[in-house]
Order: structure tokens, then sequence, then C-alpha cells
């Protein structure tokens, strides 16, 4: 976390720079305004999106979830660049209060992504409030709850050994 604002030319590097994924599991085109625990991103969906069906003529709408993920995962991108900290990989533990107002992401349309970090323990355990919008209307919202370890391999590791153990 910090006070720090991004600046345009920041937002403007290929998403990759913040989001430890590879195409073509990178699912958001663009960041589009930072604030102190608040990003906000955007989604092009076209024919090439991730999970794009032909059959609805867009994406799903339970790929949302994966919107808001990647929209917090992007933020802690940004968060570390601005204090020249590495990007970190995170995991998506759940959500709370998930609605989904529409059936699927229309092909050609445009939707923003506003995560906005409400609590973090120094664990790295964190609660966003997320919103999707289409034309300044919600169209999914939900709490998200992330864990983002200091040490990734450390954690690997160490619930591989506990896994092992409970066999």
């Amino acid at each position: 976390m910090t006070s720090l604002i991004a600046e345009p030319s920041l937002l403007a590097l290929d998403i990759s720079e913040f989001v430890p994924h590879r195409a073509p599991m990178i699912l958001i085109d663009n960041l589009l305004e930072h604030q102190p625990d608040t990003l906000l991103t955007a989604i092009h969906i076209s024919q090439s999106s991730a999970y794009f069906d032909s059959i609805i003529n867009g994406v799903p709408n339970y790929v949302g979830i994966e919107y808001m993920a990647q929209s917090i995962a992007a933020l802690a991108g940004v968060e570390a660049k601005l204090v020249g900290d590495k990007v970190r990989v995170g995991f998506l533990l759940g959500s709370r209060k998930l609605q989904m107002h529409i059936d699927h992401f229309e092909l050609g349309q445009t939707y923003h992504t506003k995560v906005s970090r409400l609590y973090q323990e120094p664990s790295g355990l964190a609660v966003f409030d997320c919103h999707i919008y289409h034309q300044d209307q919600v169209v999914a919202s939900a709490n998200v709850n992330v864990f983002q370890p200091q040490d990734t391999q450390a954690y690997i590791n160490d619930n591989q050994l506990e896994h092992s153990a409970s066999k």
C-alpha cells in the first residue's frame, strides 16, 4: 500500500508489467486511473477476447470475477512499481456479495472495472470492493478476498510440505 499516485506514463505501460500473467490469460486491456488503494481498468470485448463465445456473441458474465481479480493484481503491480518493488503473484481466495446484472459482456463494448482496497493485513490478506461498469451503469459487483504473500515460492513450498505431511 502506498499513498503515491501513478503518473499517466506509468499507467500507459503494457499490462504485463503489472500483472504476473502471460497472454492470452491477461484479460484487462488498459489501466485508466490510479488513486491510493484504488485502480480503474478497461476491458474491450472482441472476438479475440479470452473466453469469447460466438454463441452468445460475447464473454460469459462469470469471467467478471477474473476481471476484478486481475484489476486487483494490476493495482498491486502499480503499487509495487511506485516503490521500486517487484510484481508478485497473488491468490484469489473468494468473493462475497457477488452480483451479476448482465448475462454476458457484449462484443464491441468496453467495460470499466474499479477496485478499491477496503482492508489489508500485514500478512497480505486483503478485501476489495469491486465494480464493473458499462457506460456508468454497474453491471457486476463483489467484495473480493485475495492473498499476496511476501515470498510466493516459500508460501507454495510450505503448503506443499503441509499437504505431503497430511497424506
